[in-house]
């Protein structure tokens, strides 16, 4: 992501019109800084429990069966507020302490971060909402990062300065459920925030040369590049879904290793954690003495916790049952999807394919160790658009029409829109 040498509107009442003086009479801010403060001292919020099997399909129900509960829920630890030690990197080299210093939660929301509304007491937080002009107050963003608040995002903060910052894996991997307003609400992880402006954020930091600033501003809201530290390539990818891992195969795109072996790979290349990385596949080295990896010894409890993700079910409703029965015979018959899709987690195990078998772009596989793409696992498609690991399909009608073109299906539009209907019920 980063070289190794990276205002929405809520909801809520109308924010104050010129002349009006209600304004006056919202709760101080030192006065909700200190409710702030007092809850993080007396650790007025629940820990939310690690997932469970319960409510999952029974092949889900087995696989989470084999894990260890106590790494589970390390590993949510780990996934949550674990840095790694890259605070190092981004507060002594981009220095985004120094940006975020001035930003507001309004401005934080418009740029994709999202805010743990569990984390934060319930009276506070309705001040805010009754208040949208307080949105505008870099000093609540401040109170909401040493409340844990703001999700994927470490700090430390003392009178009143943002003297440290870190990201984990869930400034990506992580979203919230939008239960108070836009942004706010209860964490989902494993669910890719599409609407994260990374390339945005990195490229406002004051300590990124000057010369890579347009790169990273290219980057569209959901988009992710984690080669171009190593190869120099701009081609930024997909954030995908880091549930519904456990029984697929190959984790990653492109299938170079397990789920620990992408882990210690984001951890040490692109978030910058302080831990080693070799691949001689790749040319990189990155060592440091084992007494101070911060890495290494959180990965297995990490994967524990993302095998337990499980995938989200579709909403009710929210695709026709009887076109998509149709759709199921067409996908293992005449559509031929189940010839790689097959299975509970709808992928071919180890296989990998060249980009020409499925029409893919080939940028991307040519920067991997493997140069090829795995198939991927259907599952919560409704979820995650768009698609393909460069975003080129915006729906899944476009999903069904690359695959009709490029395997020469013929099939009819109704047909395709049957196919739709069954991918949205996965």
């Amino acid at each position: 992501m980063l070289p190794v040498s990276v205002g929405s509107g809520m909801a809520g009442p109308r924010p104050p019109r010129p002349g009006d003086r209600s304004h006056r009479h919202r709760p101080a801010i030192p006065a909700l800084l200190l409710g702030l403060t007092l809850a993080l001292a007396l650790g007025c919020t629940d820990e939310p429990a690690a997932p469970s099997s319960e409510g999952l399909a029974p092949h889900d129900a087995e696989l989470a069966a084999g894990l260890d509960p106590k790494q589970v829920r390390e590993g949510q630890a780990i996934f949550r507020y674990d840095d790694f030690g890259d605070w190092r990197f981004w507060t002594d080299t981009l220095r985004l302490h120094e940006l975020v210093q001035q930003v507001s939660p309004r401005t934080a929301l418009a740029l994709g971060l999202k805010v743990d509304a569990e984390a934060i007491p319930p009276a506070v937080l309705a001040a805010v909402l009754n208040d949208p002009a307080l949105l505008d107050e870099p000093a609540i963003t401040r109170a909401l990062l040493s409340l844990n608040a703001v999700v994927g995002v470490t700090s430390r903060i003392e009178d009143d300065r943002i003297v440290r910052m870190g990201i984990t894996c869930a400034l990506c991997h992580s979203t919230v459920d939008d239960a108070v307003a836009p942004g706010i609400g209860r964490r989902l992880d494993g669910w890719p925030n599409l609407d994260l402006a990374v390339g945005t954020i990195v490229s406002l930091t004051p300590g990124l040369p000057d010369e890579l600033r347009p790169i990273y501003a290219s980057w569209k809201p959901g988009f992710f590049d984690p080669r171009f530290n190593v190869d120099g390539i701009n081609a930024p990818i997909v954030i995908p879904p880091a549930y519904g891992l456990a029984g697929v195969g190959l984790e990653t795109f492109t299938g170079e290793g397990p789920v620990s072996y992408w882990n210690n790979y984001v951890a040490v290349v692109e978030m910058h954690g302080r831990g080693s990385f070799f691949d001689p596949r790749l040319g990189v080295r990155i060592e440091v003495p084992p007494e101070e990896d911060e890495v290494r010894s959180k990965l297995p409890a990490l994967r524990q916790y993302q095998l337990a993700l499980a995938a989200p079910p579709p909403p009710p409703g929210s695709f026709d049952p009887v076109a998509a029965a149709r759709g199921e015979v067409l996908f293992r018959t005449t559509a031929r999807c189940a010839d790689c899709h097959s299975g509970p987690r709808f992928t071919d195990g180890g296989n990998l394919h060249e980009a020409a078998e499925t029409g893919m772009d080939p940028l991307y596989a040519t920067r991997t160790t493997t140069k090829k793409y795995r198939t991927t696992p259907l599952r919560a498609l409704w979820q995650h658009a768009p698609y393909f690991h460069d975003g080129s399909a915006a729906t899944l009608a476009d999903v069904v029409a690359h695959y009709d073109r490029v395997l020469q299906l013929g099939l009819a539009a109704g047909a395709q829109a049957d196919l739709v209907e069954y991918l949205k019920s996965l």
